[in-house]
């Protein structure tokens, strides 16, 4: 399986600002072909890569006063192999996050799933989750959580995600949240679906069910959208003016629903 993905943006800083992106695949991934470029005034930036404790690769660069581009292109070839769950994310993702309240939702998920486990649960908290929600771009706020967004019944990715994720965790099964770039996805962005934490490996749960859990290229991973987002500004006020995101594979797969699918 060989996947392309790109991300362009296009940004206006109000004075001196550092930029924080999330928009390159995540550090196990084998990129055949990746460059990740930042330019201001026609002058490429320099840029600094960190990277966490899951292989999250962040991109940080110090911005002045005005318009800046920042494109990123990768062809990844084959598959990495599948994170296991460790015994600190056994406890870090069981806990509540900022827009995960398990605590608020452990009554819901106690008397909808009660006497399912293992696969079953996963399948019937996705298929719950899908059957309440509609899927309605700009119908949530940034700030919107599981809870609100059960309660307004509506939202994007990240909103069904958080949900899945909450219900789970009330459950005492970890969860957390991964972007990805999602070829067959429509229409084409970055994409949010959860993990839950299964034999000793992270399977993937995607209530919307846009695209084949298969193709996803996995970009970071954390408790929430607050720790996967793929700009963070510090410092001036930042705009994104333009975004554009590609993802598409050699071949598309076709997605069995019955079936557990980590991410490579």
């Amino acid at each position: 399986m060989r996947r392309h993905s790109t991300a362009a943006m296009a940004l206006t800083a109000t004075g001196d600002a550092r930029l924080v992106l999330s928009v390159a695949a995540h550090a196990p991934t084998l990129a055949v072909d990746e460059q990740l470029d930042v330019v201001q005034q026609g002058r490429p930036l320099p840029v600094t890569e960190i990277v966490d404790a899951h292989g999250t690769r962040l991109h940080l660069v110090d911005v002045a006063a005005g318009e800046v581009r920042v494109s990123y292109r990768a062809s990844v070839d084959g598959r990495a192999d599948p994170l296991s769950v460790s015994p600190i994310d056994e406890v870090l993702y069981l806990r509540p996050s900022r827009y995960c309240e398990s605590d608020s939702l452990a009554p819901t998920a106690l008397r909808e799933f009660r006497g399912l486990s293992g696969a079953e649960l996963l399948f019937g908290v996705s298929s719950w989750v899908g059957d309440r929600l509609d899927y309605v771009p700009g119908s949530s706020l940034p700030t919107d959580g599981a809870v609100r967004t059960l309660l307004s019944r509506q939202g994007v990715c990240r909103d069904y995600t958080h949900l899945v994720v909450a219900l789970l965790r009330a459950l005492d099964v970890p969860a957390r949240l991964v972007s990805v770039y999602a070829p067959g996805l429509f229409p084409m962005d970055f994409h949010a679906v959860a993990e839950a934490a299964m034999d000793g490996r992270w399977c993937v749960v995607d209530a919307t069910t846009l695209a084949p859990r298969d193709s996803l290229l996995r970009i970071a991973t954390g408790r929430d959208a607050a720790d996967t987002a793929f700009l963070t500004v510090s410092g001036a006020l930042v705009s994104l003016d333009e975004l554009s995101v590609t993802a598409v594979v050699d071949e598309l797969p076709s997605d069995d629903l019955d079936r557990l699918v980590s991410l490579g």
